[in-house]
């Protein structure tokens, strides 16, 4: 249907597509879903306990499914991504137990595992074999950020207001953005199987269950290899390995702020229900502003002739924006909540600045053999560095409150900025892969 030759712009194009469709998903379950669980019978505990399911099943399957990305192709992974993401949007539809809720965090985690890198790796080796290695990759992770960043803005809002202006059972109204979600992840489904075509593998092919059998166990000795090489290499590469840990020092900044926001703004309406509207509303603008960040970032980098430059002041001006969250729990009602929105525009649109940068960077020190398994590397740092704040969130905001606890984030970004300075911008050689003998 969509041909298998593809210029730079159809590449472009069909990347942001699927980018958009795979995140609509979680856009439209974000803001129902705590109350959803609520509804039907968790309590704040079980609540917790099947989101530490979904982070669990992340952290144990990531470099695994990037390995496998990268040994048997990134359509049929990410296609069983959705796949997975399909399932567990309809079973927590239908949920009424922890233990179906349980499942439905077991099936999004090993859906967000199995998504996480294969997209933008098609993507970088689809226009290095339509334009060469030197190709700029800054334009077209831009759009597929920003199409993200945009089923994210209009799935946030979607889920938080349809349940409001629905008639019916209040519990089945909350459902319905979910069923929602099931829907999108069946259309990205159908998509990725046909619009990401992938060089026909010829070793080990054939008909014969023999064949077939073979190239089984091939799949099953390369992906070990694989994350191996691919762990080996972000440990090798000095440059790599601190930007790397830039993801981790981003985790621990969007869990931080996406943990204690709901709370804060709970405080400030006077009810769980308006408190989250208000989440969705002011969520849905830090989705747009990443829209905005991503589409200008590829102009910023342009402006101040240096990619290391423009991470580093992205990452300052995102600190700056942090402390100005911190300061705004001295206010209250109203402009309580439009300094949080000021806030959050601020803080997503100069970190998609440096997320961009960051990934360019990223993708010019590592072999398309190691791509996907990079980016999965890259996800778990992600993943790690939202469970340690988790992790010390009760102690923290006991202590130092809600304010104190976002000044402490905004301190770990601004010193994460130094892992920038110094960082060679060439291409590095790549790692050879290991040897199986």
């Amino acid at each position: 249907m969509w041909g298998d030759t593809l210029t730079a712009a159809g590449a472009r194009r069909r990347y942001a597509l699927i980018q958009f469709l795979g995140w609509l998903p979680p856009g439209l379950m974000m803001a129902p879903m705590v109350l959803l669980m609520s509804a039907r019978g968790l309590d704040l505990g079980e609540i917790g306990l099947v989101s530490a399911a979904y982070s669990v099943t992340i952290v144990l399957l990531e470099l695994p499914t990037g390995g496998l990305a990268d040994v048997v192709g990134r359509r049929v992974v990410l296609a069983a991504g959705f796949a997975f993401s399909m399932a567990g949007l309809v079973v927590m539809a239908m949920a009424d137990s922890v233990w179906l809720f349980l499942l439905s965090s077991l099936f999004k985690g090993v859906a967000r595992a199995l998504s996480s890198g294969p997209a933008q790796a098609w993507y970088v080796d689809a226009l290095h074999a339509a334009e060469g290695p030197e190709a700029d990759l800054k334009p077209g992770l831009a759009l597929g950020s920003a199409a993200s960043s945009t089923a994210l803005f209009g799935g946030v809002l979607a889920g938080g207001l349809v349940p409001l202006v629905l008639p019916g059972d209040a519990v089945q109204r909350l459902a319905v953005p979910v069923w929602c979600g099931a829907v999108a992840a069946a259309v990205a489904f159908v998509v990725v199987l046909s619009a990401m075509p992938e060089p026909r593998r010829t070793s080990s092919e054939g008909s014969s269950g023999s064949r077939a059998a073979e190239r089984l166990r091939e799949i099953l000795k390369d992906v070990p290899l694989t994350i191996r090489g691919g762990f080996h290499l972000a440990v090798r590469d000095r440059g790599l390995a601190r930007l790397l840990l830039v993801g981790a020092a981003a985790g621990v900044m969007l869990a931080g702020i996406e943990a204690l926001t709901p709370v804060r703004l709970a405080e400030l309406t006077g009810h769980l229900e308006t408190g989250s509207t208000a989440y969705a509303i002011v969520a849905a603008v830090g989705f747009g502003a990443n829209a905005v960040g991503s589409s200008v970032a590829p102009s910023v980098a342009r402006l101040l002739s240096s990619s290391t430059r423009t991470a580093v002041a992205a990452m300052i001006v995102t600190a700056v924006a942090l402390a100005g969250l911190a300061a705004s729990v001295t206010l209250s009602g109203t402009a309580g909540i439009v300094a949080a929105g000021v806030a959050y525009f601020v803080v997503f649109a100069a970190m998609s600045v440096t997320e961009l940068v960051r990934e360019e960077l990223i993708h010019l020190r590592v072999e398309s053999a190691r791509r996907a398994t990079v980016m999965s590397v890259d996800s778990l740092q992600l993943q790690f560095g939202g469970m340690l704040i988790t992790l010390g969130l009760g102690p923290l905001t006991t202590k130092l409150g809600v304010g104190g606890t976002w000044a402490a984030v905004a301190v770990v970004v601004l010193a994460s900025s130094l892992l920038f300075v110094r960082l060679p911008a060439r291409r590095a050689a790549p790692v050879p892969a290991p040897s199986r003998t």
